[in-house]
This record gives C-alpha cells, sequence and structure tokens, in this order.
C-alpha cells in the first residue's frame, strides 16, 4: 500500500493502491472524507489537475508516487475548472519546479567538491564503461552533475508526457551545463541530447513560434553529436564493439530536422531528413520472433527489445550485451555496497576542516604500519588526508595522547547524546522518565532499555498504570506525524553539524532526483520508445506527398 498526503478540504494520510487505483476512486474516497459530493472536488498533483479521462487510467500511470502530495478543493459542479484550480495547478507546479532547482543545486553542491555526503550514497561522473571520471574544475564537476539531474528529471516527466514542465526543467539543465568550460561540454554528448530533447517537447506541444529556435537547437545538436560520435558515429561503433546504442537518438534528431525544414518550405531537404528518419525506424522495429528467442532464455522484454535494437536484430550479439549488462548490474551492486560500507566508516571519523571525508586508502597505509585505525583516522582528519603530516602526529607522543583525549571526550558526547535521544523517545511512548532515565543508564542501548522497562511493566503492572497516568499526553503527535520530530537530532561524525542543516534539505525532492539517476545506466539517454516518431515521420511523409512543394506548410 501506498501512502498519499492530503490536504485542502481534508487533511491527511490516505492508503491506495496506486496500481488499481484510478481518479475518481480518490475523488470519491477524498469527497467522502470531506463530506461532500465527488463532482465538487478537485484534486491537484505536481501542478496538474488530475482529471478523470476515460476512468481507466490508474494513478502510477498519472505519475502520482508514494508519498505524493495532493491538494483538494472544493468547487461548485459549474465552476469544476474554474480559475481558483487553474492558479492553484499553476502555483503548485511552479512550487515544485523551483523545488527541482534547488534540490539538484543542493545535491550537485554537496557531491561535486569530494565533501562528505550527509546522504547513504554519493553521487559521481561516470562513462559509458562505469568508470568513475573528472572533468575539469569543481566549479564543472557542479554544473555538469546538476545538468544531468535536471536532464534526468526532464526525462521522466517526457515519459508522462508531461512536455510543458518538462521544457521548464530542460531549460534549466541547460542554463547549469552553460557554466561549464565549453572544452569540457564538447566531450560528452549529454547537451547536444538534451537539445534535441527540447525540440522534441517543442513538437509535441504543437507550437509553431519555436521554430526559429528550434531549428538553431537541432544545428547546435547534430555538430555536438557527430563532435562526440564521430562522423558516421565512427566512434560510438568503434566502442560498442559494431553495436548502434545511437540510432533512435538520431532518429528522433532527423525526425525533427525534416519537420523544421517543412515549416521553413525547405521541402526537398525536409523529404531528404524525413526518408533517412523513416530507415532507422525500420530499422529499429524488432520481429517478434526474435524477441521471443531472446526472452525464452530469461531476459525481460524491454532489455530483449532494446539490446535488439542496438545489435541491428542480431540475436547472437543481442544475447552476448544482455549476458554483458547482467555482469556489469551484479559487480555495480557490489560497488554500491561497498561505497555504502564505506561511507559508514567514514562518517564515524568525521570530516576535515574542509569537510571532506577521511581518505580510507590512506587509512589502510597507516594501518598495516602497525597504527591503531580510530586513532590513524583522527590523524588524518586534522591533516586534510596528509600522509605525511599525520605519520608526525602518531610519531609525536605529545600530539599523539591529545588525539586519544579528543577521541573519548568526542565517544562520550556521542553517548551522551544518544542516550538524551533514547530517553526522549521512551518518554513518547508513554514511560515515565525517571524509570526511563534508570532503564537508559542501566540498559546502555534504547532497544535494551525498552526490554527493562516492557519487563519490569510485566512483573509489576501497578507500575505501569502509574506509568501511564503520570505521563503527560502529547497532543501534537498525530497520525500523520513522524514520531522522532520532536527529539534532538543527533549527528554523524561527518554529517550536518545543526538540525537548520538538516532542516534546509528538501530531502523528498533530493531523493526523488538521486533515484531517477540511480534508475538509468549508459544507454538511458539513447533507449527511445520510437512509435511516436514513427506516426510523425509518416504524418509529414504523407503531407509532402500530397501537398506537393508549392502548397503552404500548415501549422504543426
Amino acid at each position: 500500500m501506498a501512502k498519499l498526503k492530503i490536504a485542502g478540504t481534508w487533511a491527511g494520510i490516505l492508503e491506495v493502491e496506486l496500481e488499481e487505483w484510478t481518479v475518481p476512486m480518490l475523488r470519491e474516497e477524498v469527497a467522502k472524507r470531506s463530506s461532500c459530493g465527488a463532482e465538487s472536488i478537485n484534486l491537484i498533483c505536481a501542478g496538474k489537475v488530475l482529471k478523470d479521462g476515460d476512468g481507466t487510467e490508474k494513478l502510477t500511470q498519472l505519475g502520482v508516487k508514494n508519498n505524493s502530495k495532493i491538494l483538494a478543493s472544493r468547487v461548485s459542479v459549474e465552476e469544476g475548472k474554474s480559475l481558483g484550480v487553474e492558479l492553484m495547478a499553476e502555483e503548485e507546479r511552479s512550487n515544485r519546479l523551483s523545488r527541482v532547482k534547488a534540490a539538484a543545486t543542493a545535491l550537485a553542491k554537496r557531491h561535486a567538491d569530494g565533501s562528505l555526503p550527509i546522504e547513504d550514497f554519493n553521487i559521481e561522473l561516470e562513462d559509458q564503461s562505469g568508470k568513475t571520471i573528472h572533468l575539469g574544475s569543481e566549479t564543472d564537476q557542479r554544473a555538469v552533475m546538476m545538468g544531468l539531474m535536471l536532464h534526468a528529471n526532464a526525462k521522466q516527466l517526457i515519459r508522462r508526457e508531461n512536455y510543458k514542465d518538462a521544457l521548464e526543467v530542460l531549460n534549466m539543465g541547460e542554463e547549469a551545463f552553460s557554466l561549464c568550460n565549453s572544452k569540457v561540454i564538447e566531450l560528452i554528448d549529454n547537451v547536444p541530447i538534451l537539445q534535441i530533447d527540447m525540440v522534441w517537447c517543442y513538437f509535441m506541444l504543437r507550437d509553431i513560434r519555436w521554430l526559429s529556435v528550434a531549428g538553431a537547437r537541432l544545428e547546435k545538436a547534430r555538430e555536438g553529436i557527430e563532435r562526440a560520435h564521430g562522423k558516421d558515429s565512427s566512434r560510438v561503433t568503434l566502442l560498442q564493439a559494431g553495436r548502434h546504442p545511437e540510432l533512435a537518438i538520431h532518429l528522433r534528431l532527423e525526425l525533427l530536422e525534416g519537420v523544421v525544414a517543412y515549416h521553413s518550405g525547405q521541402f526537398d531537404k525536409s523529404r531528404k531528413a524525413l526518408t533517412s528518419a523513416q530507415a532507422k525506424f525500420s530499422q529499429l522495429q524488432v520481429p517478434d520472433e526474435a524477441l521471443s528467442l531472446v526472452m525464452s532464455m530469461g531476459f525481460k522484454e524491454h532489455d530483449s527489445k532494446r539490446a535488439l535494437r542496438m545489435s541491428n536484430q542480431d540475436i547472437g550479439s543481442a544475447v552476448d550485451f544482455l549476458v554483458e549488462e547482467k555482469k556489469k548490474r551484479a559487480q555495480k551492486r557490489e560497488e554500491d555496497l561497498k561505497r555504502k560500507n564505506d561511507l559508514k566508516e567514514q562518517k564515524k571519523y568525521g570530516m576535515t576542516p574542509s569537510k571532506k571525508a577521511v581518505d580510507l586508502k590512506i587509512l589502510n597505509e597507516l594501518v598495516s604500519i602497525g597504527f591503531e585505525k580510530e586513532l590513524a583516522a583522527e590523524a588524518l582528519r586534522r591533516n586534510e588526508n596528509d600522509f605525511q603530516q599525520a605519520l608526525d602526529n602518531l610519531t609525536n607522543p605529545e600530539t599523539n595522547s591529545a588525539m586519544q583525549v579528543d577521541i573519548e571526550s568526542r565517544k562520550r558526547k556521542r553517548q551522551q547524546r544518544a542516550s538524551e535521544a533514547a530517553i526522549e523517545q521512551l518518554v513518547l511512548m508513554g514511560f515515565e522518565r525517571s524509570r526511563v532515565v534508570a532503564a537508559v543508564q542501566v540498559g546502555g542501548t534504547m532497544e535494551q532499555a525498552m526490554h527493562l522497562l516492557l519487563s519490569q511493566s510485566e512483573s509489576n503492572p501497578s507500575v505501569a498504570a502509574n506509568s501511564n497516568l503520570e505521563s503527560e499526553p502529547n497532543p501534537t503527535i498525530s497520525a500523520d506525524n513522524n514520531a522522532n520530530s520532536s527529539i534532538p537530532i543527533i549527528p554523524d561524525a561527518g554529517g550536518p553539524s545543526t538540525a537548520s542543516e538538516v532542516e534546509e534539505r528538501d530531502v523528498e525532492m533530493e531523493d526523488e532526483l538521486a533515484d531517477e539517476l540511480a534508475k538509468g545506466d549508459a544507454y538511458t539517454d539513447y533507449d527511445i520508445e520510437v512509435t511516436k516518431e514513427g506516426e510523425a515521420i509518416s504524418e509529414y511523409l504523407a503531407i509532402l506527398e500530397s501537398a506537393g512543394n508549392s502548397e503552404k506548410a500548415p501549422c504543426c
């Protein structure tokens, strides 16, 4: 069951099956809880008014996710699409887009400079082989990271056919990439693909006003694609062992070039581009027999179709690709788990004065020559991971002793904060404070203290009764409150140093952006379902055939 956060005519948490529920079902449930008719309820999610449609579309198909926020407003039946609702939807949309940009900016800032991340993951730039790369300066790294996060978010919006919002996010992504050194940008194909995606949004919105801008963007995109992929994709073909992952991108590019040429009155150029796109479309069609055969070997339909398209329908090459990708995914899972464990260990040691993590490779070198690990980590933390300075501190009796005192002092403080937090949490559960304090002192951890308190209650029921009577109720705790909301934040040694630093984060949006990146792989940008492109190619070729070169071009 997924949870939706409802606000407006009724406020609370609603548990639904996103794969089963439709908008009418959600509207009916909200209306029932709001004590009004379903026809008078409007629902807004992520800046869009949720419409009934044909009544069969599931919430998950409309982009509604677990923990999505839904605004319910009440209007008269006649004002189902009143200006007020539209304004609220636009305000919600604008707010969401601002959150997307702010979250991408914050994540890029934290992860580009090598600082110890607050999260349990680390965002790094990788090439198509999965190797971590560093592009230019720290500013360049930050700009590319931000651009990639925004581009990934825009692609999700395009898949949901929310082209208006996708265009806004793509513009943000373009702005982020523009902050990067042009020499660095020339090394990657992400910016040209972003340009193509922007023109695709123009086309799907059928807005003729973007015609002149679209032409200029496509010229830049073609130059960038050829620079990154090589003439006739020679570089990609070489790197991908004869496979063609970029074919769908080139198809979309040629389609859009043909559309722009047509509406600019360049009919011969349009026909040439569209004919070339049509040939690529035919090349990307996967025969049912080949797809069935590959799937019978245990591969999923989407993966099988993508592999066959990349391999020009060669079953052997497609299966080899799928096996290679399976190995890469398994290896990446292992590397991600190791990185997660490394981050956990680094947070235990804290941050250097410049907020960097302790370098575990250098730490292991110091441990290998006989130094205690926690003490060696403290020496590296103090000295910005400088091996020689850390070694000097460790071999200096006075400095070594001072570091040991600091380590013990921090341990006591952490234990004290942990105890205080455990006490507050147990008091919120209804236990008497004096008993909780005694239990924590005896038990140590919260789990041990709770076990002790519960065993005391079982052996002496009167104590439990008195405890419930004497403990003060907390009227601010409700069904949708976090039970830890009033507990002081205990930062990790390498985490945020203040509660305000945590509160300023938009965790929900940051997690959404990070999840979108995590779901992708080296071929996600090229993974386009070309059905709409095929329909558009046929449409414009038919227009060219029937209209003739002298006929005035109709609007998109």
